[in-house]
């Protein structure tokens, strides 16, 4: 990396609304939760556990966003608040930082936040930067709503907290 390297930084949100109830949306933001709605999505788990946890850490390959080996760490876990935060860390690439809230609007209804913020650790990670537009970023969160409703609405993948957390 040259001394003149400068990060590039970018953040974008973005929420949508499912029409489920809290407990059965919130487990899909879990490494577990999100191989039943994410085609391609495996991790490996390094704990031996799927008890999600703050500092919790697993890898992935080879996923969203063009990552190869991406390692993710959970920073923050509040099953309470519905939030979780995870960092994913591509060496030589990218450091990231997702974080997802869920909020109850309703018996029935529940609305999903979900911020990305990237650094550039390289050019190739700046050349990212400038393609992670806002509206590829809305086009991908849209297409999570999208997978997660055909996941919810297939009667085998009704979940309850206690299978993926």
């Amino acid at each position: 990396m040259s001394s003149e390297f400068v990060s590039q930084i970018v953040s974008h949100s973005h929420e949508f609304l499912l029409e489920r109830e809290i407990k059965s949306v919130f487990p899909l933001f879990s490494p577990e939760g999100e191989k039943l709605w994410a085609p391609g999505w495996d991790y490996t788990n390094l704990l031996g556990s799927v008890a999600l946890q703050t500092d919790y850490v697993f890898l992935t390959d080879t996923h969203d966003h063009r990552a190869e080996t991406a390692i993710w760490i959970v920073s923050d876990y509040d099953p309470e608040k519905h939030s979780v935060s995870y960092y994913k860390v591509e060496p030589g690439e990218k450091v990231g930082k997702i974080v997802v809230q869920c909020r109850e609007q309703g018996r029935a209804s529940t609305l999903v936040k979900v911020m990305y913020k990237y650094i550039a650790l390289s050019e190739s990670g700046n050349r990212f930067i400038s393609d992670f537009t806002k509206e590829s970023y809305i086009a991908f969160i849209d297409e999570w709503r999208s997978l997660i409703i055909g996941c919810l609405e297939n009667s085998a993948n009704r979940l309850d907290l206690n299978d993926v957390w």
